[in-house]
């Protein structure tokens, strides 16, 4: 096996792995827009039952697009779920810094994740370029060191 066919080897694993990186980021580049899309609908939830009036007749949703007539008792107190299936009773308010401190995290990570996303396809552009251009040199015969 040839210098050039151990090149040309690495660069195919390097493609390999930095196409899998890519995918794994761009899963985790949709679930967090699933997160931030479930947080501002909670926001935007609490945004119109701070509207309403202590004893209004609301639908709240059980899945799959079913809902069932509930009455507003308290709108001061909301349940806030803090992660690992642990939830605490906040004020209006608090529950909505949360949910906006959690949006701006979310988004800063989304950022970060699309950053990542592009360095990738940089170099995975960069590795098929060298892959090419060292494959037309194997192919006319030139030896590369």
């Amino acid at each position: 096996m040839s210098v050039n066919e151990d090149v040309l080897r690495r660069l195919i694993m390097e493609l390999q792995i930095l196409q899998e990186t890519a995918d794994a980021v761009q899963q985790r580049i949709g679930l967090t827009y699933s997160a931030i899309n479930e947080l501002q609908i909670a926001y935007n939830t609490l945004e119109g039952i701070k509207k309403e009036k202590n004893g209004s007749s609301l639908l709240v949703p059980i899945g799959g697009g079913s809902y069932i007539k509930s009455k507003l008792e308290d709108s001061e107190k909301l349940i806030v779920g803090i992660g690992a299936n642990i939830a605490v009773e906040k004020n209006f308010g608090e529950a909505q810094e949360d949910f906006q401190a959690r949006l701006l995290r979310l988004e800063q990570v989304r950022d970060s994740l699309q950053k990542q996303l592009e360095e990738l396809g940089t170099k995975i552009t960069n590795t098929r370029t060298n892959f090419q251009t060292l494959s037309e040199q194997l192919q006319e015969g030139k030896r590369i060191v």
